[in-house]
């Protein structure tokens, strides 16, 4: 069913809700990403799970006209969406930068008993100089579609991701204005994680792809129960390039939370 909630700041956060249970599992896509990302999880999990899939401010069907775009305001996103819900518990599942903005999300939500990490925040020692950031911003502001076709496929693909995943994934990139994209993504850079993370409490686990070192001990400075397990032969975008092994993995995972 979709449905609509209020942020902090008055935009409205789209959301589709199925399955029942006293547990919620929010879905939260990354960047540029939306509700329809999660549907294969959706179908898989709704018969025993009560399903939350979200768009962000910005992205999919919610309201795009916040004019402070921060990871604190995103975090509001969730806990709208989470504050709307009839549920006792709750299991936030963020993708690429939403694994940023659940753990902030998190803090503000009490309901929320473990958070699933996918593909992201793989070392949380990363860190970004204000100069690095305005290079990284500057590649998508000097030419957004060249960005997203000849860039940015390094990075979120790789070998074996299934071509219609790659062509998907760029079509909805492409269908942002740079603007708005760029506005979208600042404050994954801008944000200090490290300060949040020492604040969770809650069990994390990740599901990563190995395309890309975890750092475990590293992370496991940060955050007080965390924990990975790897999925092969993926890029960025596990949940869509390889549906059946990820939903296999995941329910376990949350087997192991709930």
């Amino acid at each position: 069913m979709e449905k609509y909630a209020v942020s902090s700041d008055g935009q409205r956060i789209h959301y589709k809700e199925s399955g029942s249970g006293n547990t919620a599992i929010i879905f939260i896509h990354g960047w540029l990403g939306n509700t329809e990302w999660w549907n294969d999880q959706q179908e898989y999990f709704t018969p025993e799970h009560h399903i939350i899939q979200m768009d962000l401010a910005g992205h999919g069907r919610s309201d795009s006209s916040r004019e402070d775009w921060t990871s604190s305001q995103y975090a509001d996103d969730i806990k709208a969406v989470a504050d709307a819900i009839e549920s006792q518990e709750i299991i936030l599942v963020g993708h690429s930068m939403s694994g940023a903005y659940v753990l902030e999300a998190s803090l503000k939500i009490p309901k929320t008993k473990a958070l699933v990490l996918i593909d992201t925040l793989k070392n949380l020692d990363e860190s970004f100089t204000d100069e690095q950031v305005e290079q990284i911003l500057s590649i998508y502001r000097s030419d957004f579609k060249n960005a997203v076709e000849n860039i940015l496929p390094q990075y979120l693909f790789v070998e074996q991701t299934p071509p219609d995943v790659k062509e998907r994934v760029q079509k909805e990139f492409l269908q942002n204005e740079p603007e708005k994209a760029i506005n979208a993504l600042q404050p994954l850079y801008k944000t200090d994680f490290k300060s949040i993370a020492k604040q969770i409490q809650i069990p994390v686990i990740a599901i990563n792809s190995d395309a890309s070192p975890t750092n475990l001990e590293g992370n496991r400075k940060y955050l007080k129960d965390y924990d990975y397990v790897t999925i092969a032969g993926v890029g960025h975008y596990p949940m869509l390039e390889k549906p059946e092994e990820f939903n296999l993995i995941l329910d376990k995972v949350l087997q192991k939370l709930t």
